[in-house]
C-alpha cells in the first residue's frame, strides 16, 4: 500500500531538505545539477510551487518554497526525485535508491524563521566553499525569475523584506 502524500498548508512557506542515501553524493558533475534544476523549473510550474531560494550541495538539497495547493510540494518532490534518480541510475549504470527516504519539511510560521532559513540556504554553499554553488547564478535567475523576493502574500501576511 503506497504512502499517503503529505498535506501542506497552501500559501505558507516551507523549508524542504532531501539527502542522498547514506549521505552519498547525488550530484556528480555540473550537468547533473543542471538537469535537476530543469526538472524543478518545469515541475514547480506544473504543480504550482513558488521557489524563493534553493541550494544544491553534492549530497543534499535545500529549497525554500510556497505551495499553491495542499499537495503541490508532495507532487513536485515525488516527481523530481524519481525522475532524477532514474536519470542518475541510467547515466552512471547504477541501481538502487538515490535518496535517503522522503524529503523533510518545516513550516515557516514567523518572519524571523523565514529570514533565518533564507540566509541559511543562501550561505550554505559559501560556508562549504562548493565551486558549483558559486557558479549557479544563471540557473537561479532562470528558476526564480531573477529576484529573491518572498512576497508578503506567499508568507501569509508576514512582513518580508524585498
Amino acid at each position: 500500500m503506497p504512502r499517503r502524500a503529505r498535506q501542506y498548508i497552501p500559501h505558507m512557506p516551507y523549508h524542504i531538505v532531501q539527502r542522498g542515501n547514506n549521505r552519498e553524493v547525488c550530484f556528480i558533475e555540473p550537468e547533473n545539477y543542471q538537469f535537476y534544476l530543469e526538472l524543478w523549473q518545469d515541475l514547480s510550474v506544473k504543480y504550482q510551487v513558488d521557489v524563493h531560494a534553493y541550494c544544491l550541495m553534492t549530497n543534499h538539497i535545500h529549497f525554500l518554497v510556497t505551495p499553491a495547493a495542499d499537495d503541490s510540494i508532495s507532487q513536485t518532490m515525488k516527481t523530481v526525485g524519481s525522475r532524477y534518480a532514474q536519470y542518475i541510475n541510467k547515466k552512471y549504470k547504477r541501481t538502487g535508491t538515490l535518496w535517503e527516504g522522503r524529503h523533510k519539511s518545516s513550516l515557516i510560521q514567523s518572519e524571523r524563521y523565514l529570514l533565518t532559513c533564507y540566509r541559511y540556504i543562501e550561505l550554505n554553499p559559501v560556508e562549504t566553499a562548493c565551486d558549483w554553488q558559486l557558479q549557479k547564478i544563471n540557473l537561479r535567475k532562470r528558476l526564480c525569475g531573477g529576484q529573491h523576493e518572498v512576497q508578503a502574500r506567499l508568507a501569509s501576511g508576514l512582513q518580508c523584506c524585498k
